[in-house]
């Protein structure tokens, strides 16, 4: 993913005061494959390149439009042949994507972000009407991050480099926390109060000392896809899936492609041998990355990802993860970081990873997150319930209500309540909120922030989409969430594609009747049907894989000294966040054979030492500062960098 960093000062013509600091290294640390600038009327922007494709390389940015705007673009364009048709000739058929998106703005103004497809992040400067603009695309799998203050604004596709080049006095946002002890925080929070990120499928208009957030692009979810065969529905589903591996295969460079043995990942890799032994992939060669744990009994994926290896006739990268699945956060040196993911450094399978990588050249990984979620892979009658429900079928409803009854083992009439009380008010069909939150966190803390720790549960509604619809729109803000505060795998750059979240796909996905998705007995009805032949039966077929849960509880029991140690005077008691001794009291249950729930444990210790480290980091900044003020009071105006600022 490429690098775009920009400051625009509202009140200076000197373009200068714009970058005091910033340096090439922190520009190439991001985009190593050359630096590009711009410089006038108060703004600075400066570009970091990486490049995955054929045309990108040959791409000047920041790029000046034939109107005079200025675009830095970090993205994949899907629709290049049909934007070039619309466009009439204006742009060339080799041109790269950002001439293509800069065209299409000059066209059609901010109507032209809803036309782009792909995985995109795009700032616009307009020196004639002095506006920025900042887009995402529909999904979000990019980043792009803003911050105002009273004199100027800063953007970067990397939010290290906001706070690192801002002086302003980091408040941590708690909703922000609140969102790593659930499903994540929503995706236009950062975990600084003062910054903000653009969310999926909107833009912001930056204008001086003020902003406006408009959405520019939804998924279109209003045209249903009925076909009369099942056939229909499994040739339709591989074509739109092909299509979505199709766009991602796109690089001049060899892919790397995650293979846990699952249906998700093991599907892309064989559709995408399909489509390079057809010859309709640019990608000269797809390899493949699996990551087992030979300690775990349920999680050992080598039979499966093997099966795969052998369909293909040719064998992939295989990494051992037992060691990082035993990292227990705060019993190995932390780093200071903007986010928490960040914070444990770099495990040994990351450098494995990014070994792989540069020995092949590649700069792109493909992964299989969202197809669990989005083809049907949680066996739950709800959604088609709630669809009949809402529709008024009631005969029909009673027919479906009794097959999912006894395929599922389950009372009809708690079937039909489980159903009922997704259309009810949050505070009458939900449980208890300390039922979704961890029992250590604090009641404040918990009534403060209950939407949040719910996973910003919404009720149904009778009128509007499907309700199935509705949940599947739900599942996919889950996942931008998700998305939006995942880090670098690798210090090894590279941009990771997502075959699963393709617009197109999820259309289709969201447009077709639920019983195509799931069946009584039958998780993933249609994504089984339509890859048999394609896929190697023994992982089709596989039951769903388990979560691993043994190794961090040994981890707690092998190393109790340690984290008690750690656990004794927590940051977070400090800051209202959580019960210090009832934390304890769970570990402890842990280390004596007790299930408890292991996520929120290892965020909770996550969470800790993530505060821990950007304390010390915050420290030594305000003393550096200290420091700062008193020499610029000893030097005056002798010293241009202190007077600068």
């Amino acid at each position: 993913m490429s690098f775009q960093f920009g400051r625009w000062h509202f009140d200076s013509k000197d373009s200068r005061r714009a970058f005091p600091t910033l340096s090439d290294d922190l520009v190439l640390l991001y985009g190593p494959d050359g630096r590009g600038t711009y410089v006038g009327d108060g703004v600075n922007i400066t570009y970091g390149a990486l490049h995955t494709t054929s045309e990108s390389r040959t791409e000047i940015q920041p790029y000046r439009s034939e109107a005079g705007r200025v675009f830095t673009w970090d993205g994949r364009l899907d629709n290049r042949e049909d934007l070039l048709d619309q466009l009439g000739g204006q742009v060339t058929s080799h041109a790269p994507d950002v001439a293509i998106a800069a065209a299409a703005y000059d066209r059609w103004g901010t109507g032209a972000f809803g036309k782009l497809t792909g995985d995109w992040a795009l700032s616009i400067w307009d020196p004639s009407e002095r506006r920025l603009l900042l887009a995402k695309d529909v999904i979000g799998v990019r980043r792009l991050y803003w911050y105002m203050s009273v004199h100027h604004v800063s953007w970067s596709t990397e939010l290290e480099a906001i706070v690192q080049m801002e002086e302003f006095q980091p408040t941590f946002d708690e909703e922000y926390i609140a969102g790593w002890f659930s499903h994540y925080p929503a995706p236009h929070i950062t975990p600084y109060a003062a910054v903000h990120s653009v969310s999926p499928g909107s833009f912001v208009s930056v204008r001086p000392r003020r902003s406006i957030t408009a959405t520019h692009r939804a998924l279109d979810v209003t045209h249903p896809v009925i076909h009369p065969r099942d056939t229909e529905y499994e040739e339709h589903f591989r074509s739109v899936f092909a299509e979505s591996i199709k766009r991602r295969l796109r690089s001049d460079k060899p892919i790397l492609a995650e293979l846990s043995g699952g249906i998700d990942s093991s599907s892309i890799v064989c559709v995408a041998d399909c489509l390079i032994a057809k010859g309709q992939a640019p990608t000269p060669r797809l390899d493949t990355v699996s990551f087992f744990d030979p300690s775990e009994p349920n999680w050992d994926e080598r039979p499966y990802f093997t099966r795969v290896e052998e369909a293909r006739g040719r064998k992939g990268l295989h990494i051992d993860v037992s060691h990082s699945n035993r990292a227990i956060p705060g019993l190995q040196p932390g780093l200071p970081s903007v986010t928490p993911n960040h914070c444990g450094g770099e495990p040994e399978e990351s450098a494995l990873l990014a070994g792989c990588l540069k020995s092949n050249g590649s700069r792109v990984v493909l992964s299989g997150l969202g197809g669990d979620e989005m083809t049907g892979g949680v066996p739950t009658a709800i959604p088609e319930l709630a669809d009949l429900l809402a529709s008024g079928g009631l005969g029909r409803l009673i027919r479906r209500l009794t097959e999912w009854a006894i395929s599922t083992r389950q009372p009809c009439f708690h079937l039909l309540w489980s159903t009922c009380r997704g259309f009810l008010p949050p505070h009458i069909s939900t449980e208890p909120p300390n039922l979704y939150a961890a029992e250590w966190l604090s009641p404040q803390f918990v009534r403060r922030h209950w939407e949040v720790l719910s996973g910003y549960d919404q009720r149904l509604h009778v009128f509007g989409p499907p309700p199935s619809v509705q949940e599947n729109l739900s599942t996919l803000r889950a996942l931008q969430r998700q998305l939006a505060c995942s880090g670098r795998r690798t210090a090894y750059l590279h941009e990771t594609r997502y075959p699963y979240l393709d617009q197109g796909l999820l259309e289709f996905l969201f447009a077709i009747p639920r019983e195509q998705l799931v069946r009584p007995g039958q998780r993933r009805s249609l994504m089984r049907r339509a890859l048999a032949g394609i896929v190697p039966s023994e992982v089709l077929e596989r039951r769903r894989k388990a979560f691993i849960l043994r190794a961090p509880m040994v981890a707690i029991r092998e190393n109790w000294a340690a984290l008690e140690t750690f656990t004794r005077h927590m940051v977070c008691e400090g800051m209202g966040i959580v019960d210090a001794a009832k934390f304890q009291r769970a570990l402890s249950r842990i280390r004596d054979g007790h299930v408890v729930p292991m996520v929120p444990v290892l965020r909770t210790l996550l969470i800790e030492q993530w505060l821990r480290c950007n304390a010390q980091l915050n420290a030594a900044e305000r003393s550096r500062r200290r420091g700062g003020e008193r020499g610029r009071d000893t030097a005056g105006e002798a010293n241009p960098a202190f007077s600068e600022k």
